[in-house]
């Protein structure tokens, strides 16, 4: 098995490339460099053998070709405009909307978390809230019928 689909098995393994991507697209935001200059310069100051680095890639990539149709998908939920969101939030909300919206192999339930888990990191002290908040509101719009999946077996269970 390569360690390519090792990691992508591997929760912490995504995380990490989570947790990079993070900082990589709010350096992107910031400095406005080319993502493959981002993405060489991570590869070479981090250790990446036990990160999705497919996974860190495609973030990278993948996010921004799609920034202002994740954009618009988390507006709505917003109490502010967009361009007036800290950077830091503005980079997990991207990545959060970019997963649910492309990723539903990736239950929205660990959306959330690690969008929460990864505020609490780089965020402000109470933005884990504030994500939690309208990422719940995004969920039920773009995950809604496994929300609803998920709402049945609980029912059913409970019988």
């Amino acid at each position: 098995m390569t360690t390519s689909v090792v990691s992508k098995m591997n929760p912490t393994a995504r995380r990490k490339a989570r947790r990079f991507a993070v900082q990589a697209l709010y350096q992107w935001q910031i400095a406005d460099d080319a993502l493959s200059n981002i993405e060489a310069q991570f590869r070479v100051d981090n250790d990446m053998k036990k990160v999705d680095c497919d996974y860190f890639h495609e973030l990278l990539h993948e996010v921004p070709s799609h920034l202002t149709e994740l954009d618009e998908l988390v507006a709505p939920y917003l109490d502010r405009e967009v361009n007036q969101l800290d950077p830091v939030e503005l980079a997990i909300f991207r990545i959060s909307a970019y997963e649910l919206k492309y990723r539903v192999d990736v239950p929205y339930k660990v959306v959330i978390n690690e969008a929460i888990e990864l505020a609490k990191i780089f965020g402000a002290t109470e933005s884990h809230k504030y994500i939690n908040g309208v990422l719940d509101k995004l969920a039920a719009r773009v995950r809604l019928a496994e929300i609803k999946g998920n709402t049945k077996s609980k029912t059913k269970s409970k019988s």
